[in-house]
């Protein structure tokens, strides 16, 4: 189990810490920081020591694992973050990309009933470089070359492949073999086995270029190369599509449950799911509530998620404030590989929690070698049915999964949580969220036995409860599932499907952070 990081007391006003960070370091800024990968705190850590705060050490952790992890994210993907300067206000950052403008949705509409799940016709505009540069704005203290320079090393120097992605490449062989990108990435030449060392100079390439001028990824050189792979890929995609996107930053919606505010992004992403159930989670330890408001809140998303850009949303039905039920649908793709979270806070109270993802394993099952960038499937997530508020149409975003959330008290605290998930996000991090601003042990609080719903998206093909061993109130729980038009069943130990949770928090005077121990992930105080 990866441990929790130490919680150690903030700098006095001299900026000395009264108690040290483990090895005492002179450097030490005080950021709590947590990952699914050890490059990305590494790479927090060398920002901190540069003078950086939570923001420039979530930033940096995010471009490595974009080197580290791209079976699970890239520059080619969408980013959705909660991100709160101190003495500020919480902001939603939703860089989310849109369909090309001639996507032929009649070609795609009679060539099946639903989104293929990979391939050219699956990217969308990716987000990720607009959405660091919001980010940055709202309050990195370093420059965006600076903030990457830890990523370009590891693409230029190579990075190890971890357990994980070595994983993802044996699951989605055949499509890592089908790809040139991928497979020269990925495959050793000689003998076809995945490598052991990650080496990346065409990515190592790209991102210097994003961080002397990120402008230039939608609209200058950069832009027009990967225009131009797109194309060459059988995408849509064009430069024009790529000049047209803008990361939206807005207020996030928020509930106030006690003295604690949660907020989460609005739509196109699920943040209303989780605000729908997070005062069932606080009110009812037994889950019970839980589990039915996740059952009613899954059904309500799935018919009524959807880009606000291209039709009206119903948000009282999102957030559970009607009546209304909704049948049942088999959920989409497993989304295997998926996304990433990094989240972290800071001794002044800057806290940031992002997410970004490539959604299934490898994406779209494509690499673009002249930029080295893994490019996402958020496309696979539209509907076909024009009638669907997440209908597919030119400029449209698709709905996300991402569920990146903020805790804050009116007394200065504040958590910053996110995971790793797919579909079920919000109801991992409904029940962890009750005791994540108290908790004196925050790793084992993330080991905890949990349970998600779902159907295609979990590997199973009817809707299911799925629950892991020693799983509080089990029984209670089975016997709910019958009323739900759920099926259960029971994992042979904490999986992968149950999510993994980032979370880093300020409470009081002490920084705390710990990392899922499902991942490969780590959690420092630096």
């Amino acid at each position: 189990m990866p441990p929790a990081a130490p919680a150690v007391p903030h700098p006095d006003p001299a900026g000395t810490p009264s108690t040290p960070a483990t090895g005492g370091s002179p450097e030490f800024r005080g950021v709590a920081v947590a990952a699914p990968h050890p490059a990305a705190i590494e790479a927090a850590r060398a920002v901190v020591a540069a003078g950086g705060n939570a923001f420039d050490a979530a930033l940096a952790a995010a471009a490595a694992l974009t080197v580290a992890y791209p079976h699970q994210c890239s520059a080619g993907g969408d980013l959705v973050a909660i991100v709160r300067p101190a003495g500020g206000d919480a902001q939603a950052v939703l860089s989310i990309g849109a369909a090309a403008a001639a996507v032929d949705v009649d070609a795609l509409r009679a060539a099946g009933e639903r989104m293929p799940f990979g391939g050219p016709q699956t990217v969308t505009v990716p987000g990720v470089v607009a959405g660091w540069a919001s980010i940055a704005a709202l309050g990195a203290s370093l420059p965006l070359a600076a903030l990457l320079e830890p990523a370009v090393t590891l693409a230029d120097g190579g990075v190890p492949v971890s357990p994980g992605l070595h994983r993802a490449i044996l699951g989605r062989l055949d499509g890592v073999r089908a790809d040139p990108g991928l497979s020269a990435l990925l495959l050793d030449p000689e003998t076809g086995e995945p490598v052991t060392v990650l080496v990346q100079p065409a990515l190592a390439r790209t991102l210097r270029q994003i961080g002397a001028n990120w402008r230039s990824f939608y609209r200058g050189h950069l832009a027009h190369r990967l225009a131009d792979g797109l194309a060459a890929l059988g995408s849509p995609l064009t430069a024009a599509d790529l000049a047209a996107h803008r990361a939206e930053v807005t207020t996030p919606l928020t509930s106030t449950i006690g003295d604690v505010t949660w907020s989460a992004a609005p739509p196109p992403v699920q943040g209303p799911t989780f605000l729908a159930i997070a005062g069932s989670a606080v009110t009812d330890a037994s889950g019970i509530a839980l589990l039915t408001d996740a059952r009613r809140a899954q059904l309500a998303r799935d018919a009524l998620l959807g880009d606000p850009r291209t039709g009206p949303i119903d948000l009282d039905g999102l957030l559970l404030r009607t009546g209304e039920s909704f049948a049942g649908a088999d959920g989409g793709p497993k989304p295997a590989g998926d996304t990433v979270a990094v989240t972290a806070v800071d001794v002044d109270g800057n806290a940031v929690t992002l997410i970004q993802s490539v959604f299934q394993s490898f994406g779209s099952g494509l690499l673009e070698p002249g930029t080295g960038l893994v490019l996402h499937n958020r496309g696979s997530s539209f509907s076909l049915d024009p009638a669907h508020p997440a209908r597919i149409a030119p400029g449209a975003r698709p709905p996300h999964t991402l569920c990146p959330t903020l805790a804050t008290t009116p007394h200065g605290d504040v958590a910053a949580l996110g995971c790793q998930g797919g579909r079920s996000q919000a109801w991992i991090l409904a029940q962890v969220a009750p005791a994540v601003l108290d908790a004196t042990d925050l790793a084992g609080l993330l080991a905890r036995p949990r349970w998600i719903i779902g159907a295609r998206e979990i590997g199973r093909e009817v809707p299911t409860l799925l629950l892991e061993p020693g799983t509080p109130g089990a029984d209670a729980l089975t016997r709910t599932a019958e009323g739900l038009d759920l099926v259960v069943d029971t994992t042979a130990g904490p999986h992968d499907d149950a999510g993994h949770i980032q979370v880093a928090r300020l409470a009081g005077d002490t920084l705390a952070a710990a990392s899922d121990p499902r991942a490969d992930g780590l959690a420092a105080v630096v």
